[in-house]
């Protein structure tokens, strides 16, 4: 597989929209489908997932790998992810870099990774068994958070870097949780981002987040802020025309809205492609 480099704009499939997207051809390039949703045997959910693909292609991300847990892994789980894989045939399978539970209780949170050795010799080994499972290479998340760890070996960014290394997988930077966790703990998001290997960059994640005084939280219940989309811009311009999309998960607006987001996006890689054509031009 490659890593996902031609440009592309999604969004997330989410059942409030099927009318919609159901009706008429939408201008959305593909799709991103929370694999839970659709790990079910049968009925109104894979029926109305086979429809959409027959028009849009699909990316799948997950929430419940638990990569970082203690716990072993979760077989079953992979079963089921893996034949949805086989009838999806997405582009990419992602999750996240977190856990979700231990000692046989699923906590239903995505939380936080210790960036030691011992976590990234854990999850080097983990990753490539699940890649060997599935069949092909996953792409994890950088994830938002609200405490970090003391004693930790290495920042975030060289974490995922070695991570992907080691373990060759892919990496899926979310935008907004990079801000959100600049905020959060106090660090430059742009600058942040130097480490990452940007051919290990299969998709980036923006979408909107709930702001309060001392803290902010990754909701995806909001629009975008100017702030993200700066970072976005930043993150086009450093790491390419890397496939990109807007996440909403609650206070749901009108499509067209979403619509309009996912213009502006592609309005601010155009701007972009444009400048990088002329700096090419010979003088």
């Amino acid at each position: 597989m490659g890593l996902g480099k031609a440009q592309g704009f999604g969004l997330g499939l989410r059942t409030v929209y099927y009318p919609e997207i159901l009706e008429n051809q939408q201008p959305v390039d593909w799709f991103e489908i929370i694999s839970e949703n659709y790990m079910v045997p049968g009925g109104r959910p894979l029926a109305t997932l086979d429809r959409i693909r027959a028009d849009y292609p699909m990316r799948m991300h997950g929430v419940s790998l638990s990569i970082a847990s203690t716990d072993p892994l979760d077989f079953d789980y992979l079963r089921g992810l893996k034949n949805l894989a086989a009838r999806v045939e997405p582009e990419l399978v992602s999750d996240h870099l977190a856990w979700t539970g231990v000692h046989g209780i699923n906590l239903h949170d995505l939380l936080p990774v210790p960036y030691t050795r011992e976590a990234l010799d854990h999850c080097v080994e983990r990753v490539a068994r699940v890649q060997d499972f599935l069949g092909r290479r996953i792409a994890l998340e950088n994830p938002s958070t609200y405490v970090e760890f003391a004693g930790a070996d290495m920042s975030e960014p060289e974490f995922l870097a070695e991570l992907a290394a080691r373990a060759d997988c892919l990496l899926l930077l979310d935008v907004n949780n990079a801000f959100v966790c600049g905020f959060n703990h106090g660090f430059d998001a742009k600058a942040w981002l130097d480490p990452i290997p940007k051919d290990r960059v299969a998709q980036i994640h923006v979408a909107g987040h709930t702001s309060l005084e001392t803290h902010k939280i990754d909701t995806h219940d909001h629009p975008v802020c100017d702030e993200v989309w700066s970072l976005f811009a930043h993150v086009r311009e450093n790491f390419g025309p890397v496939p990109s999309m807007i996440e909403r998960d609650d206070l749901f607006p009108p499509f067209e809205d979403l619509l309009a987001e996912l213009q502006h996006m592609r309005e601010i890689s155009a701007t972009l492609e444009k400048a990088e054509s002329r700096q090419r031009e010979p003088a």
